[in-house]
């Protein structure tokens, strides 16, 4: 894409940054950063909001057992997710994630493959993330008695404003994002300990309270701590929404601001604010998530928390416990206020998930060639990722319900593979000890993710829909952009810049011949032949010079990178070894760089093939070769339009 001209002020603002760093790698290019608490409320939106909903989920799937319940998932979170987290940010400290750590597992097509099932499973956790929680919020603002009746049956048309605020707000920019989710975690989480500072004082002041929940824990489950324990493990997993919030904590990574002494390839003080970002918000959500189970449970009847049926309404702590308990303390006038720090902090998860979602996707599908080259620009992609979550509230009507399954999925099929990467890791270093625990976290998630999965399985239907959007649309991507140059730079060694000279020095009128061969046996006696069969064919005379091209193709998979060609000398031929990604895109990128070295217009022969055309491009798309002429020749013509400065192609 060409930079905007010096009158295009819209497009100077929608690319703002891309056309400055779009040949940087992704990794180098500028983030705005801040402290790494602030960067924590960021992601802490989606963390900390949970517990608008949390402790009634919780309550709903345990009843009196949700303490317990809760105590599981911290200890998970602590025990599993905390450690696992903060290896990932040692080892993908530039904001890939896990998916990064196993995307070097597999090699070719198949690592490709595996990183856009594993994206699939991102995009559905983090748009699902913004939608569901501007569903949420949207719900939370109709049940106020304020304004519940001018906006009753209006929750589409409100979550759609909703998701397009969150979308201005980073058109804006990162900084006010950030800005915002400061204020706003600070006066829910402020707000929410005086709730429940306030119901642990009345848990222990009440008589009869904690006689209560014990008969109730004797009449339904007999009491017995095998009993309770058991009933407990199998639960757990419906609270698995209290795990949100690691994946996009490692995802943010490139704003969270580190020591002066980084550097790109060991940023140290980064890593160390991470961590301290992911334990922080572990251990203080924790602490909120048990204390909060504790009173909801003790303080609220269990009606209170029952769905709607068809011949009864969902009770009033149904998906807000906390805001009950609000109203219930201090009245109508606090609880208004705990109602708009509520509504607020949900329609702004999707922060996190939004910030999440501009750092990984254009470190993999540009890179991929799956996606264009503008992609790696913030605001063209908020814009895309807005429109995504636009569809996405038509689809589901603003439905809470209906998105919670594909949520859960996305969230514990991303943890479960980062628990998978982590293990390989510290297996393939022989940390035997870490390997082990690292192992047993694995199955702990896989049980709960299945478990899911069984429960909800239209998460995983959800779940499979995305995936295949993003294939089918990559795969589009990669076959549009296929005649692209896809060449960042072209690196000749000593030899073959002597023998681009040499062949310039001969003057005469001789031309630059470039013969491409497909190596065999790699012997004077093979390039004898085809120094024969080229000259006979193309009738080059005795005078000109021929440089034989080899490119070698490593991994037809990769979209782009630099072209390393070497000199070597067989006898009294001269052959320019190259390594890339495509042998046409190869050729057409060398023929361009002897050009510019040598102000002469390069020659390049070929021979036709004589396979089915269909074949061939098939074999171009998959393995970067195919019938190499007819494609170096129309790369040509797209890089260069100027036909007399164009390096010529001759077939026989």
């Amino acid at each position: 894409m060409p930079a905007p001209s010096n009158n295009s002020a819209f497009l100077k603002w929608l690319f703002q940054g891309y056309f400055r760093d779009r040949h940087a790698p992704t990794e180098h290019r500028e983030h705005h950063k801040s402290s790494w608490w602030k960067v924590m409320c960021l992601t802490g939106v989606d963390y900390f909001s949970t517990l608008g909903y949390q402790p009634g989920i919780a309550a709903l799937a345990a009843g009196y057992l949700s303490p317990f319940a809760t105590l599981i998932l911290i200890a998970l979170t602590l025990g599993g997710a905390l450690p696992i987290y903060r290896r990932v940010a040692v080892e993908s400290p530039h904001g890939e994630g896990s998916i990064s750590m196993l995307e070097k597992l597999l090699p070719w097509w198949q690592g490709k493959l595996f990183v856009l099932a594993l994206l699939g499973f991102v995009a559905t956790d983090f748009i699902i993330t913004i939608t569901l929680s501007a569903a949420d919020a949207t719900a939370h603002l109709i049940e106020n008695p304020l304004v519940r009746k001018p906006l009753e049956g209006q929750a589409v048309p409100v979550t759609l404003v909703l998701v397009g605020l969150l979308g201005a707000v980073f058109l804006k920019g990162f900084s006010e994002a950030v800005g915002i989710a400061v204020v706003l975690v600070s006066v829910y989480l402020f707000l929410n300990m005086i709730v429940i500072m306030e119901g642990l004082i009345r848990v222990f002041h009440t008589p009869g309270v904690f006689a209560h929940w014990q008969d109730g824990l004797m009449h339904t489950h007999g009491g017995s701590p095998l009993m309770l324990l058991g009933i407990s493990l199998l639960v757990f997993p419906k609270l698995a929404l209290g795990l949100s919030g690691f994946e996009t904590g490692v995802a943010v990574m490139p704003l969270v601001q580190g020591k002066s002494s980084d550097s790109e390839r060991n940023p140290a003080g980064r890593i160390k604010n991470t961590h301290r970002l992911l334990g922080t918000a572990a251990v203080m959500m924790s602490i909120y998530l048990i204390t909060s189970s504790l009173v909801t449970t003790l303080l609220i009847p269990a009606k209170e928390f029952l769905d709607a049926t068809a011949t009864h309404p969902a009770g009033h702590a149904n998906g807000r416990a906390l805001a009950f308990l609000a109203h219930h303390f201090y009245g109508e006038g606090f609880g208004t206020v705990y109602d708009v720090s509520t509504i607020l902090i949900l329609w702004f998860a999707g922060a996190s998930a939004m910030a999440g979602l501009l750092n990984i996707v254009p470190r993999y599908l540009p890179r991929y060639g799956m996606a264009p080259e503008w992609t790696r620009a913030v605001r063209p992609l908020v814009l895309v990722f807005t429109a995504i979550a636009f569809l996405v509230t038509l689809v589901f009507k603003a439905d809470v319900n209906a998105q919670g399954g594909a949520y859960a999925t996305g969230v514990l099929v991303l943890m479960s593979s980062a628990a998978v990467a982590v293990t390989i890791s510290a297996h393939k270093k022989g940390q035997k000890t870490a390997t082990w625990l690292f192992g047993f976290i694995s199955l702990v998630f896989g049980y709960t993710t299945v478990a899911n999965m069984v429960e909800r399985p239209d998460g995983l239907r959800i779940a499979s829909l995305f995936i295949f959007a993003i294939v089918l649309m990559s795969f589009i991507s990669r076959v549009w952009r296929t005649l692209e140059l896809r060449v960042d730079r072209v690196d000749l060694d000593a030899a073959a810049l002597q023998f681009v000279k040499d062949a310039v020095e001969r003057g005469n009128g001789a031309r630059i011949c470039l013969i491409p061969n497909r190596p065999e046996a790699r012997d004077q006696a093979e390039y004898r032949e085809e120094d024969y069969e080229a000259r006979r064919d193309h009738q080059l005379s005795p005078e000109e010079c021929v440089l034989f091209v080899e490119v070698t193709v490593p991994d037809a998979s990769e979209f782009s990178g630099a072209l390393k060609v070497k000199g070597v000398q067989v006898g009294e031929f001269q052959i320019l070894r190259a390594t890339g990604t495509a042998v046409p895109n190869a050729i057409a990128a060398l023929a361009l760089h002897i050009r510019d070295l040598s102000a002469a217009r390069p020659h390049v022969f070929f021979h036709w093939g004589d396979q089915n055309p269909a074949v061939y491009l098939f074999k171009y798309i998959l393995t970067g070769r195919g019938d190499v002429a007819p494609v170096t020749h129309e790369i040509l013509r797209r890089v260069e339009p100027n036909a007399e400065k164009r390096p010529a192609i001759h077939v026989a």
